[in-house]
C-alpha cells in the first residue's frame, strides 16, 4: 500500500510538472511576443513545422552517432548550453532590468549561468527537474507564438507518428532514451518513487555495474587454459537489476518505465521503482498547441479564468493523455507518449473550440485554404 502511494506521488508530481511548463507558457506568450521572440515571419504557415520536424531527425541522427562514437560529452555540453540559454529567454522578461550592462540584464544571464552551472556540477533529480520546467515553459512560449493553429495541429500530429514509429517500429527512440539517460541533463525528467532516492547515486552505480561487468569479461577473455562452468544459481551475487538507485538496468525510453520482457522475472515490479522517468518534449510538445490556441484566439472567444476555452480543454486532454500512458507505463513496458499526449490534446482542443461556438474549419486553421 505504501508503494501505491508513492507512485501516485510521483505520478502527481509528473503532472504537476506538465501544468507548470502549460502554465509557465501561457504566461510568457505576451512578454515573449512584446520582447520581438517570435521565430518566423508568417506563424500561420504550416510549413514551418515539417521545417522543425527535419531539425528533429538531423538532431536524433547526430546524437545517435554521438553515443555510438563515445562522443556524448559533446551532446551533453550542448544540452546545457540550451537550458542556459533558453532560461535566459524566461529571466529576461521576469526579472526587472534593475541592473544592465551591453544591454543585457545582468541578474538575468547570471541566473541563466547559475541554472547551466548547477546542471554540470550538481545533476540531481530536483536539478534537473527544475531546469527541464523553466526549459519547457519556455520552448512551448517560444513555439506557441511562432506557430498558429493549424502549423501546431500538423506539428502535434506529425511528431504523434514519428514517436509512435520510433518506439514500436525502429525502436531507436529507445537507444537515444537509454543514451541520454547517462548524460544527467534535462530531456528526460527524474521522478523519484522514495525519498532517499538520488539520481546521482543511482547512474554512480551503473558505473560501477559496468566497470565491473567489462572486468568480468575481461577475465574469461584471459582464462584459456581451463574450461568455464557454470552451476544453476550462480549469477545469484550479479548486481542487482532494477530501475533508478539499483546498479544495472536504466530506463529504455522516455516517456515512463524501462522495457520490460514480461516472460522474464527478474524485471522489477513497476510498483517497486525507485524512479519513472518522463521525456521533456511529453511535456513541451503539447503544450505548444496549448500556447497557441491562447495566443492565436480571437478576443471574442470565451474564457475562463483569462485563458481560452479552446486552450484550456487542450489542457485537460492533455491529462487525459497522461493518465493513460500512465497507466499503460506502470504495467511495465516502455510506451510512445506523444501519441497519447497529442491525441489528448488536440482532442481536447477542438471539443473547446466548438463549444466557444468556432466553426470546425476556422478551428482547424483551415480557413485561409478552402
Amino acid at each position: 500500500m505504501e508503494r501505491r502511494w508513492r507512485i501516485l506521488g510521483g505520478c502527481g508530481l509528473i503532472a504537476g510538472i506538465f501544468l507548470f511548463v502549460q502554465l509557465g507558457a501561457l504566461a510568457l506568450v505576451q512578454p515573449f511576443e512584446s520582447a520581438g521572440y517570435q521565430a518566423v515571419e508568417d506563424p500561420s504557415d504550416p510549413t514551418n513545422s515539417l521545417m522543425y520536424v527535419g531539425a528533429i531527425l538531423v538532431a536524433t541522427a547526430v546524437m545517435l552517432l554521438a553515443f555510438r562514437y563515445d562522443v556524448d560529452q559533446l551532446i551533453r555540453g550542448l544540452i546545457v548550453f540550451s537550458s542556459a540559454w533558453l532560461s535566459l529567454y524566461v529571466f529576461q522578461v521576469l526579472v526587472p532590468p534593475v541592473l544592465t550592462y551591453a544591454g543585457l540584464n545582468v541578474v538575468a544571464v547570471l541566473l541563466a549561468l547559475g541554472l547551466g552551472t548547477a546542471l554540470l556540477v550538481y545533476p540531481e533529480w530536483y536539478v534537473i527537474d527544475a531546469a527541464g520546467a523553466v526549459m519547457g515553459a519556455a520552448a512551448a512560449g517560444l513555439f506557441g507564438i511562432s506557430f498558429g493553429v493549424l502549423p501546431a495541429l500538423v506539428l502535434l500530429t506529425v511528431l504523434a507518428v514519428y514517436d509512435a514509429i520510433s518506439v514500436y517500429g525502429t525502436e531507436h527512440m529507445l537507444t537515444l532514451a537509454s543514451g541520454v539517460m547517462d548524460l544527467k541533463v534535462p530531456v528526460v525528467l527524474v521522478i523519484p518513487m522514495t525519498l532517499s532516492y538520488s539520481y546521482l547515486d543511482a547512474t554512480a552505480a551503473d558505473s560501477v555495474a559496468e566497470d565491473e561487468t567489462d572486468d568480468d569479461a575481461t577475465a574469461a577473455d584471459d582464462a584459456t587454459e581451463e574450461p568455464a562452468t557454470t552451476e544453476p544459481g550462480a549469477d545469484a551475487d550479479s548486481p542487482a537489476v532494477a530501475d533508478g538507485s539499483q546498479p544495472g538496468e536504466r530506463p529504455d525510453e522516455a516517456t515512463g518505465a524501462g522495457e520490460t520482457d514480461e516472460s522474464d522475472s527478474s524485471h522489477t515490479d513497476p510498483l517497486e521503482r525507485d524512479a519513472l522517468f518522463i521525456g521533456l518534449g511529453d511535456a513541451i510538445i503539447p503544450s505548444i498547441l496549448v500556447a497557441s490556441a491562447a495566443f492565436f484566439a480571437s478576443s471574442d472567444v470565451l474564457s475562463v479564468f483569462g485563458v481560452p476555452l479552446p486552450a484550456l480543454t487542450a489542457m485537460l486532454g492533455s491529462y487525459v493523455g497522461l493518465t493513460i500512458l500512465l497507466w499503460m507505463v506502470l504495467k511495465g513496458r516502455a510506451h510512445a507518449g506523444l501519441p497519447l499526449l497529442n491525441g489528448g490534446t488536440i482532442a481536447g482542443y477542438i471539443v473547446g473550440a466548438l463549444a466557444a461556438g468556432i466553426s470546425l474549419v476556422d478551428a482547424l486553421g483551415l480557413g485561409p485554404y478552402l
